[in-house]
Parts: structure tokens; sequence; C-alpha cells
């Protein structure tokens, strides 16, 4: 397995498994919008510097060519840029109709905000997720921030496991849509430390 930065080539495959994110939230904006549009908003926006090493980051774990797994991510202060980049190609698809996708906050204050994290259903269980987490503090290391926050709908228990298991805590929950989420912290001090112990 290789984990390496996306690019604007990988959106194709990328598309997909955001699109995997965007069901399980079952947002009552995208109740009308034929999934084969809300992807062609995903591939334009996955194709942005702004999503793959602008505001944004976008890793990929690669196995026999296919990307198995994406994981996107950005500084809270940054988050009203990706949000606006999601809009912008979102006005350009015709289903969305003048009303272009919006979404609601979901980064707490000064953290590097792990806005997504999905793997190909045919990669699951092979530890995919795993490694994309171990990698993050890499790809943000150069955002002075000490903290990963992320959000795991309640209905979504085992992911809740996965991300404690990688030292993720919970500190408050939020409401996205119409689910709420636990909203779980990571202290990088502490991956840091542990690292070095190894």
């Amino acid at each position: 397995m290789i984990i390496r930065e996306a690019t604007a080539d990988d959106a194709g495959q990328i598309a997909p498994l955001i699109n995997l994110i965007y069901d399980e939230m079952e947002l009552d904006e995208l109740e009308d919008v034929p999934e084969g549009d809300l992807l062609k908003v995903i591939r334009a926006a996955y194709r942005t510097r702004t999503y793959l090493s602008g505001a944004a980051t976008t890793v990929v774990a690669v196995i026999n060519q296919q990307i198995a797994g994406v994981a996107f991510g950005y500084p809270d202060k940054n988050e009203a840029k990706i949000d606006t980049v999601l809009s912008t190609v979102s006005q350009q698809v015709p289903s969305f109709a003048g009303k272009p996708l919006e979404l609601d906050q979901e980064a707490f204050n000064q953290e590097w905000y792990l806005d997504s994290i999905a793997v190909d259903p045919a990669y699951q269980g092979q530890g995919v997720g795993s490694q994309l987490l171990k990698a993050l503090p890499h790809y943000m290391k150069t955002s002075g921030l000490t903290k990963i926050g992320l959000n795991v709908d309640f209905a979504n228990p085992g992911a809740k496991r996965l991300y404690q298991r990688h030292g993720f805590k919970t500190i408050g929950t939020t409401m996205i849509g119409d689910h709420q989420y636990y909203h779980m912290q990571l202290a990088l001090t502490r991956v840091l430390a542990t690292a070095a112990r190894t």
C-alpha cells in the first residue's frame, strides 16, 4: 500500500468514495439530486488546487494502482474556502438549479479538521483507514495546529471505535444535517510521543 497526496488525475476514483459519505449523511438538500450529478460536483472539487494542496490536503491509499481509500482535511480557518469551492462547482450542474450545495460548519476551533475519510468496500478490513489515519500528522504538520478533529455519526459505533483505537477522544457533539455526531479530537503531542517510543 502506498500513501501519497492526491493529484487531479485521481478525482475520478476519489469521487465514488466521497459519495459513500454523502449517502450515509442523508442530507435533505441532496435528496432530489441524481447521483451522477453529485459525482460530477465531487470530481470537479477534487480537481481544484484548493482541495488537493491549497487550503486543504487530500491523501490517498493506493493498492495495485487503485485508490483504496481517501482522507481529506484542512485547518479549521479554511473551512469557508473549502465550502465555497463545493458551492461554486455545484452551480455548474443543472440539477442543483440555482440552489448551490451549502454545507453546515463542521470544524471546531484550532484544529486540523478531517472532513472525510472513506475506504473502497472492496478494501475494507485491510487496514486502509488505519494507515490513512497514521499518515495524517505528516501531511498536516505545516499547519502549526496540534489537534486533529473529526465528526462521527451516532449511528456508526464501528467508526467511533476505530478512532478511539487511534487515540481520538470525544470532546462534544454537533448536528450536521439531520444527524447527530460525536466530535472527536486527537492531540498530536500524544501521537509524536508514541512514535518516539517505538
